[in-house]
C-alpha cells in the first residue's frame, strides 16, 4: 500500500485531501507546513508528497529544495492557489514533479498520484540513491564517494529492496519470498547469511546501515 505525505496547512482541505485518497486506497499523513513535513520524513517512509506553497513556518518551494538537496528523490505533486507562469517555473525548479492551480478537481488529482507512482516505480526498478550511495541494478553494483563494489546477485537483491524503502521492515520469510521465490527449498538463515555479507561490506557506508528487527527481520536505515 503507497504511502503519502500532505503538506497543507488549510485544515479543511487537509482533511478532504486525506479522505479521498484513504477511499481510493492510500495510506496518508498529513502535515500543516515543510518543517513538519522533514520530520515526517525523517521517522517514516513515503512514496509520495502532495505539498501547498504558502505555508508558515516553511513554504513550498523551501520544502522540496530542502529534500532534493538530501538525495531524497520521492515525487512531489505541488497543489496551489498561485497560478502565474513564473511560481508555476519556481515549482518546477525547486524539484517539484507535476504541477495543479487550486481549485483542482479531485479525480485528476487521483489520476495524477497514479501516473506519478506509476513512472516513479519504473525509475526506481533500475536505480536506487541513498544520499551519496548509488545502487546500479545493471551492473549490480553499489558506488559510494567514488568507489565500485559489484554484489552477487542475491545480494543486491536483498540490499535493493531493503534500500528502495529505508525504515520499513522486511521479515526473513518475506524476502525469501520475493528473492528466492517460493519454491526456493532452503530455510530463513539463508537471509541470515546473505544480511551478515552485506554488513560485512557496507560496515563504513556513510549514508544508511542495516539495522536487525530482533525476532521480526532486518531494515535499511538512512544515517
Amino acid at each position: 500500500m503507497f504511502k503519502i505525505l500532505i503538506l497543507e496547512d488549510d485544515l479543511a482541505l487537509r482533511k478532504l485531501f486525506q479522505s479521498v485518497l484513504i477511499k481510493n486506497g492510500y495510506t496518508v499523513t498529513g502535515v500543516s507546513n515543510g518543517e513538519e513535513g522533514l520530520k515526517e520524513l525523517d521517522s517514516s517512509y513515503y512514496d509520495l508528497i502532495i505539498s501547498d506553497i504558502m505555508m508558515p513556518v516553511m513554504d513550498g518551494y523551501q520544502f522540496v529544495q530542502s529534500i532534493r538537496e538530501a538525495g531524497i528523490n520521492i515525487p512531489v505533486l505541488m497543489i496551489t492557489a498561485k497560478d502565474a507562469f513564473d511560481d508555476m517555473r519556481l515549482g518546477f525548479l525547486s524539484g517539484t514533479d507535476d504541477y495543479m492551480v487550486k481549485p483542482i478537481n479531485i479525480n485528476e488529482m487521483v489520476l495524477r498520484i497514479g501516473a506519478l507512482l506509476r513512472r516513479a516505480q519504473i525509475a526506481s526498478e533500475r536505480r536506487q540513491v541513498i544520499g551519496s550511495t548509488v545502487l546500479e541494478c545493471d551492473s549490480l553494483t553499489v558506488k559510494t564517494q567514488g568507489e565500485s563494489v559489484i554484489l552477487p546477485q542475491k545480494e543486491f537483491m536483498l540490499l535493493f529492496k531493503m534500500a528502495s524503502y529505508p525504515g520499513k521492515i522486511f521479515t526473513r520469510q518475506q524476502m525469501m519470498e520475493d528473492i528466492w521465490g517460493y519454491e526456493w527449498e532452503s530455510d530463513t538463515h539463508t537471509v541470515d547469511v546473505h544480511i551478515g555479507r552485506l554488513r560485512e561490506k557496507f560496515r563504513n557506508n556513510p549514508d544508511f546501515e542495516i539495522v536487525t528487527m530482533r525476532g521480526v527481520g532486518y531494515k535499511v536505515v538512512k544515517k
